[in-house]
């Protein structure tokens, strides 16, 4: 997700970073700052605990804003949860916010944007994926003369001009400052005396040992710390105290915590561990209860570990949640491992991130919608570990395929296309016992390929799907997959075809008595043919009756589509206030759920309905930042001619007022705004009183010909067509 530190703007640092103060570290964040200045690889190396990554986030947000005009931006990767390699690339560009809809690699997506954007890009914890990383950052830096890169991790990339910065502990005084810092952060004010020091000394000035030490003020003095740690020292290392590796030190002192943890707090501590990065009590109530554990007592048992800095707390869109730092969850981790009862967690995890995602589908399509899409962003990582175990589990192929075809909503309506599409093809690759799980992730396969306008993928994806639904007598899959083929259709410009397809599909939804957010974007997606084919009566009357049913229901996303084809009704029909109030109201949605395709649609729209009142200038910026947006969602307008209209009107009508010099100069104003901008400018515009511009009636004409091939040509993706 684009955050406030992304390539191009600027920030102060990783919300995930700031949870507790940024105390001493001066000489090192000026040196670190400076190094960046001089270096554009430069990587800070460390035991973990020590303190990297946040020095890393400051430094590079100082860099950042010390830099000559508007600057580059900077964004920061956290690659801990990433176990697979093959995903490296794809966390990039969602830490980057980079919304991608195409089936292009990741990255491709992050040499093109980031050649337009200089950058410092932080990979912070790659330690266990040096390889790829490695790899990665060889070509972004040897492609990227602008982009700087800086790596965190407990051992270097091995890169040539690689600069290493090794992170020391803390020293004394800064040690003691930070100790007393989290001691009143406990409510208890700590003296600088004898006690303190020897305690600092003790844990060599290790941050995150010297946290978990001050966590345990609430129950024990300083003086009761450094005695049980001093026994806990004993046990692990034999009584040679002068002699500490810090490595050692981080784990005994982690060690020490979890010995001081009461039996319930150890086990939870242990069982924690298989969450990705954040969690909320629902889902640790329930993954972790049981054997010793009763859900009743979660609560407070997570609480003291709250208590004790053994856990953090966050507040987010989604509402509270839990953060375990990784060197803790690691030492939790192996906890588990030793028990044997790992297995058992991760099905457990597995079993409730099923759950979730099987609620969100159903909840997509309610008043709740919004929270969803806030829940999912927040239960990703989550998410992506459940797919992964059910991937990589003998017998539980059917279960990545239910989880990844249940997440459609996601992929499709939460702007992650390119994700979505690896799960599913990495989910129908397999064999399952189960028909039913397998024909769904095969229709919502052939629904991402679309979209991305991957036309042979999808339609082989939903070719297979119907033959092996109706083999199999499965009504709802057989009328998924002639619906999405009835979509296919549309966007390669077979309107004949489109219409008879989704029709035949309505049909059969109504039969079955399904209804949802996909049956009313069939109804949309009918209404766009009739539209193209001059039937606006009939357009708008489907789109009605869309918008009332989600009105009805509370739905938004589906409802979106209809105000946009209501919106080209309305400015077919000369009422260009209409149906820029229409756009206005489809636009916000879609840019809430992060539906990329909904956004840079309406804008392609907005530009027409702009200009027809007036504002070429407006309209030439709305174009370029449509442009700029159209390389992450796929081929233009789909290659579509009739989707391509529009966008040629009002070229031409923009191009007149304005000559071509001039267009072609707000044009290149537009491409430079990014996505975030450009909304907001769309959504504020207020169109000036200029004498408005004749609107055309009618159908809106093709493209000239041999402008542009029709998405149906048999020059296009190979050849095929929607038939």
């Amino acid at each position: 997700m684009r955050g406030p530190h992304s390539p191009g703007s600027r920030a102060d640092g990783d919300p995930s970073l700031e949870l507790t103060a940024f105390v001493g570290r001066s000489a090192e964040l000026a040196e670190l700052t400076a190094a960046l200045g001089q270096t554009r690889l430069v990587t800070v190396t460390g035991v973990g605990g020590v303190g990297k990554s946040r020095l890393a986030a400051r430094a590079a947000a100082r860099w950042a804003s010390g830099a000559p005009g508007d600057g580059p931006g900077w964004g920061r990767v956290e690659l801990a949860p990433v176990r697979d390699p093959q995903f490296l690339e794809y966390a990039v560009v969602e830490a980057l916010g980079l919304t991608d809809h195409t089936a292009r690699m990741p990255r491709e997506t992050l040499l093109e944007h980031l050649a337009c954007h200089p950058a410092l890009l932080v990979l912070d914890g790659f330690e266990h994926l040096v390889a790829a990383c490695a790899d990665l950052t060889a070509e972004l830096l040897r492609r990227l003369p602008g982009l700087r890169v800086l790596a965190v991790g407990r051992r270097p990339l091995g890169l040539a001009g690689e600069r290493l910065f090794p992170l020391a502990p803390l020293g004394e005084e800064e040690a003691v400052e930070l100790f007393a810092d989290r001691a009143r952060a406990q409510g208890v004010p700590v003296a600088d005396g004898a006690e303190v020091r020897e305690l600092c000394r003790r844990l060599e000035g290790i941050p995150l040992a010297l946290e978990l030490a001050a966590g345990r003020l609430r129950a024990l003095s300083p003086g009761q710390v450094l005695q049980r740690l001093d026994d806990r020292f004993r046990l692990l290392t034999g009584g040679g105290r002068d002699v500490l590796p810090r490595h050692q030190t981080l784990r005994t002192a982690i060690g020490w915590s979890h010995e001081l943890c009461t039996p319930a707090e150890r086990l939870l501590w242990a069982r924690l561990s298989v969450f990705a990065q954040t969690f909320d009590l629902e889902a640790a109530e329930y993954v972790c209860s049981g054997d010793g554990l009763p859900a009743e007592d979660v609560l407070d048992v997570l609480s003291e570990l709250l208590a004790q800095s053994v856990l953090a707390r966050e507040e987010t869109p989604a509402g509270p949640r839990y953060r375990m730092l990784d060197t803790v969850r690691a030492y939790g981790a192996d906890w588990l491992e030793a028990t044997g009862d790992a297995g058992r967690l991760r099905r457990r995890h597995r079993d409730w991130y099923l759950g979730l995602a099987t609620w969100c589908e159903l909840e997509w399509f309610s008043p709740r919608q919004r929270e969803v899409a806030a829940r999912v962003e927040a239960e990703l990582p989550n998410l992506r570990t459940a797919l992964e175990f059910c991937l990589t589990e003998p017998e539980e192929a059917h279960l990545a395929q239910h989880l990844a075809g249940s997440l459609w909503f996601c992929w499709v309506g939460c702007g992650r296309l390119a994700e979505g599409r690896r799960w599913l093809e990495r989910s129908v690759e397999l064999d399952s016992e189960y028909e039913q799980s397998r024909l769904k992730a095969l229709w919502v396969l052939g629904y991402v390929a679309i979209l991305q306008g991957d036309t042979v993928p999808a339609l082989q994806a939903l070719q297979v799907c119907r033959e092996q639904a109706e083999r199999s007598a499965d009504p709802a899959a057989v009328a998924y997959a002639e619906h999405r083929t009835g979509c296919l259709a549309l966007v390669s410009d077979d309107m004949a075809r489109a219409e008879t397809l989704l029709r035949s599909a309505l049909e059969r939804y109504q039969e079955i008595g399904e209804l949802n957010s996909n049956v009313l974007m069939g109804q949309v997606e009918l209404a766009m043919t009739r539209a193209f084919q001059g039937d606006l009566p009939e357009a708008v009357r489907l789109c009605e009756d869309v918008r009332r049913v989600c009105e009805d229901h509370g739905e938004r996303w589906a409802r979106s589509y209809a105000l946009y084809v209501l919106a080209y009704a309305a400015w077919q029909g000369g009422d260009a206030a209409r149906a820029r109030e229409l756009l206005t109201d489809c636009l916000g949605d879609v840019h809430t759920f992060r539906d990329l395709l909904g956004t840079v649609l309406a804008i392609e729209l907005l530009a027409l309905v702009t200009v027809t009142q007036g504002d070429a200038v407006e309209a030439a910026v709305l174009q370029g930042a449509a442009g700029r947006m159209w390389p992450s969602v796929g081929l233009p307008l789909f290659g579509s001619a009739y989707y391509n209209a529009p966008h040629e009107l009002c070229e031409a009508t923009a191009r007149q007022a304005l000559g071509d010099e001039g267009y072609e100069g707000w044009v290149r104003r537009g491409a430079r705004l990014d996505r975030e901008t450009a909304v907001e400018r769309a959504l504020r515009h207020d169109a000036r009183p200029l004498p408005a511009l004749p609107t055309p009636r009618g159908p809106v004409p093709h493209a000239r010909a041999g402008q542009r091939e029709p998405a149906a040509s048999p020059t296009r993706k190979g050849g095929e067509t929607a038939g």
